[in-house]
């Protein structure tokens, strides 16, 4: 399995995912500065992998430099989590993995080297509970998936867009990995093509049967009865299970409910926001028109000074989410209770408690 995101030799290396399938190319960052731009820019991304990155990222803005004090230590903490938080809006986990280090580092006493050891002490535990979520995740979800069964999935959540097996392209490997005979359907993903060029990527790297398709051919491809199964991530939840996710997502929800096609959403609880009751109160992330007016940011493919709209995320209401696979089970409906109570059992796990409360 891949790694898109990995720390080593006291540096951060990444897989610059703007360049893949073309080009497989890692890229070391050694500043805060190169973590920022490398979410902003979309070389890491996936709502986990960013919270990831963002972690270490907070390390390297605090590594190598003086302070006077331990109050102006957590005050400059603080202030450059934030600017890492501000890269890119609607993921909730990049929000989160910040918060939890300076909550972490607001209990922890020592002295200022122990306190700076202690974040990238963090960071490398963030990590490490991210792929274990995964695999926890790929093992609930796989539960759900019969033998030769046809999935259709969208935008990027296999391994680039986590720091272990992935979220819903996560159950698919485990699903593959236990001789299912799968056949995956991945939406190209418009505009920026994670379907089409990360999805189809990854699928081809595992060996698992993939057939590409245009966004726009999804619903045809139901009516035709091709379509067993729709599996998803997520960048937000609500904690109502309304679910922010690839612009486009809402469109398959809605069209597999037409045709009556079980719609799931595999994310991890560090993906939940349970501080917002509904999916309108989660921020969606607008992006340049260049993403959708030329091609590659180079080639037109409209008339220039075109005007356009260019919304990254849509957000897909919890009545039509069949299920949320999760590290601690499947929640159903109602959402609010079932994913509280797996939000507490999650807690259950020695290896998860801490981070996931």
């Amino acid at each position: 399995m891949i790694k898109s995101i990995e720390w080593s030799e006291n540096k951060l290396t990444i897989i610059d995912q703007t360049e893949i399938p073309r080009n497989l190319i890692y890229l070391e960052l050694n500043t805060i500065q190169q973590v920022f731009e490398a979410i902003q820019k979309l070389r890491v991304r996936g709502a986990p992998a960013i919270g990831v990155a963002a972690a270490f990222g907070l390390y390297l803005g605090v590594r190598g430099r003086s302070f006077e004090n331990r109050q102006s230590f957590l005050s400059e903490a603080k202030s450059l989590a934030d600017y890492l938080a501000s890269a890119r809006p609607t993921a909730v986990n990049l929000r989160w993995a910040l918060q939890f280090i300076n909550e972490k580092l607001q209990k922890t006493q020592g002295e200022l080297p122990e306190l700076i050891r202690k974040v990238l002490e963090i960071a490398i535990d963030i990590k490490n509970d991210d792929q274990k979520r995964c695999d926890l995740m790929g093992s609930a979800g796989a539960e759900l998936i019969q033998p030769g069964m046809r999935i259709l999935t969208h935008c990027n959540t296999g391994a680039l867009a986590t720091a272990g097996i992935g979220t819903a392209l996560g159950v698919i490997y485990t699903a593959h990995r236990q001789n299912k005979k799968l056949q995956v359907f991945v939406d190209e993903t418009r505009p920026l093509l994670q379907g089409a060029r990360l999805n189809m990527w990854e699928l081809e790297q595992a060996g698992i049967p993939a057939t590409l398709i245009s966004d726009n051919m999804a619903a045809y491809a139901m009516q035709r009865g091709m379509i067993d199964l729709v599996i998803v991530g997520a960048d937000r939840i609500a904690a109502n299970g309304d679910t922010a996710n690839k612009i486009g997502t809402y469109n398959l929800a809605v069209n597999a409910q037409y045709h009556g096609i079980p719609f799931y959403v595999a994310a991890p609880l560090s993906t939940f926001d349970f501080s917002i009751k509904s999916g309108e109160q989660i921020p969606i992330e607008e992006r340049n028109c260049e993403e959708i007016t030329r091609i590659w940011g180079k080639l037109p493919i409209t008339v220039e000074n075109a005007s356009c709209w260019n919304p990254a995320f849509d957000v897909t209401p919890a009545g039509l989410i069949t299920g949320i696979i999760t590290e601690a089970g499947i929640a159903d409906h109602p959402f609010e209770d079932s994913l509280t109570r797996l939000k507490l059992n999650s807690q259950v796990h020695k290896n998860h408690k801490e981070l996931i409360q």
